[in-house]
């Protein structure tokens, strides 16, 4: 009786995933356009022609129309059943990790948001602040509220000062705004001293592709984004592992 309930919830959650998955794939699009993400209705990006509602269903309308347009069978991105299955997974796995707590709401659109602003990024070398800021603002809402905000001032402000030191050093701008917002999110939602595990591990995750692309440049918030979520996963573990590091 209770493993049918848990499979139920969990079809339920990742149903919710998929249905704020294909929300992303509109805000990614319109978001760095400046266009409404509300009206108009969504419509094929080659023939211009309105989709009817059946046309909307996350993933399964993808994969019903074997992935082209049902007026002009353009072949349609790859990056909507994408975004929509991996959000289904994010909050299958939230859920997982936190259980039907009044909070893993909040916590699942901090990092749907945070997705955007890595699709967007990697797309556009740009973060547009308001979907940063609703990221912060999902991952303010905990138990322990005072402590995230505190943890999320305490980051950011922390980051904004080593980004001037830098800059001072470098003779040039070294971090932007947008990484500052984001700090804010993971002081929020992974605290202290997870957020400097988080920190390093985004500068490991980073390394490589730095290098490789260093004339062209790397947006660096997927990678802050991935390190965020991956210790927010593993919390005590990077606990652990830090207090290993520092005391042997």
């Amino acid at each position: 009786m209770q493993e049918n309930l848990l499979i139920e919830i969990m079809v339920i959650v990742f149903i919710f995933g998929l249905l704020i998955g294909s929300f992303l794939n509109v805000v990614i699009y319109r978001v760095p356009k400046s266009e409404s993400i509300a009206f108009p209705a969504s419509k094929c990006q080659s023939c211009q022609t309105s989709l009817k509602w059946y046309h909307n269903i996350p993933l399964f309308s993808w994969l019903f129309l074997r992935g082209k347009c049902a007026f002009c069978a353009t072949p349609i991105s790859k990056q909507y059943p994408f975004i929509e299955f991996f959000t289904g997974m994010l909050f299958l796995i939230l859920y997982l990790k936190l259980g039907w707590v009044w909070y893993l709401p909040f916590v699942a659109l901090s990092f749907a948001s945070l997705l955007a602003l890595v699709m967007i990024d990697f797309k556009y070398m740009a973060v547009p602040d308001n979907i940063n800021f609703i990221a912060l603002l999902f991952a303010l809402i905990q138990p322990n509220f005072l402590d995230a905000m505190m943890y999320g001032a305490i980051a950011s402000v922390g980051l904004y000062l080593i980004g001037l030191f830098s800059s001072f050093i470098a003779r040039r701008e070294a971090m932007g705004g947008a990484d500052v917002i984001v700090a804010g999110t993971m002081g929020a939602l992974l605290g202290f001293p997870n957020f400097f595990v988080a920190i390093f591990l985004s500068a490991i995750l980073a390394m490589i592709p730095a290098i490789i692309w260093r004339e062209k440049g790397v947006p660096f918030v997927p990678f802050l984004a991935l390190a965020t979520f991956i210790v927010y996963l593993y919390n005590s573990e990077a606990t652990q592992l830090l207090e290993r590091i520092i005391y042997g």
